[in-house]
């Protein structure tokens, strides 16, 4: 299972060297339910991750992909496992960026190959994008002045600010709503089934709760999952 092991809260390198995150948890209880001994986890990019599957480098994308149609042309995705709120973070001294307007000219920082990339391009008149291989690297620049604004996930950007003493904030509302799944193959429809219906029964008992209540400051995913329309 492939993931970027630099984007906490949902999957980074745990004090013991091993990968830990939300992905990780359910990744492990996934393999659990679907009677899979081990699970060998395999670092990489989301500019890789979509061809390291149809190269047959690694199984499955656990690493917060956002379904989108032009995804789907490439890769089949798990029924939604996450949500995720993007927000613009600005250093922490900054007081005239509050919305997308704002960032209008503005030298805008995001991870390559990411949602928020693309977001950034097509949305922002006349930005200068700059990208990063993670969040970390990306708000740390950020911080330091080289960026006027970053594209992230809010729970992440705020992890991330947290954890590495950087002076950056969230400006204004969420930009939008992502729903994330797994993916594997094209055309694996037993294996869809399978995921998906381990993935409802996480739902349903309570697991997918326990796990994000852990990582992600007491926010319960499944109740998040359960409020999204049924398309």
């Amino acid at each position: 299972m492939a993931l970027t092991q630099a984007n906490p809260p949902w999957n980074f390198v745990g004090a013991n060297g091993a990968p830990a995150g939300y992905d990780v948890d359910v990744a492990h209880e996934l393999a659990r339910r679907l009677g899979i001994g081990k699970v060998e986890f395999v670092q990489a990019s989301f500019q890789t991750f979509i061809e390291g599957i149809k190269a047959g480098r690694f199984d499955m994308v656990i690493s917060g992909q956002t379904i989108t149609e032009e995804r789907k042309q490439q890769v089949d995705f798990s029924r939604p496992y996450e949500v995720n709120g993007i927000s613009i973070f600005v250093p922490a001294s900054n007081t005239t960026i509050t919305s997308l307007a704002d960032l209008s000219g503005k030298t805008v920082a995001v991870s390559a190959g990411t949602t928020q990339h693309k977001f950034a391009t097509d949305k922002i008149p006349d930005v200068r994008v700059k990208t990063y291989d993670n969040a970390t690297l990306g708000l740390t620049d950020l911080s330091r002045g080289n960026a006027d604004a970053m594209l992230v996930s809010r729970f992440q950007g705020s992890y991330l600010a947290s954890q590495n003493g950087l002076a950056v904030k969230p400006a204004g509302p969420l930009l939008e709503a992502e729903v994330n799944g797994i993916s594997f193959r094209k055309d694996s429809p037993a294996l869809k089934r399978e995921v998906d219906r381990a993935i409802n029964d996480m739902i349903a008992d309570g697991t997918l709760t326990r796990i994000s209540q852990q990582w992600l400051g007491g926010l319960d995913m499944a109740s998040e999952l359960k409020a999204l329309p049924a398309n």
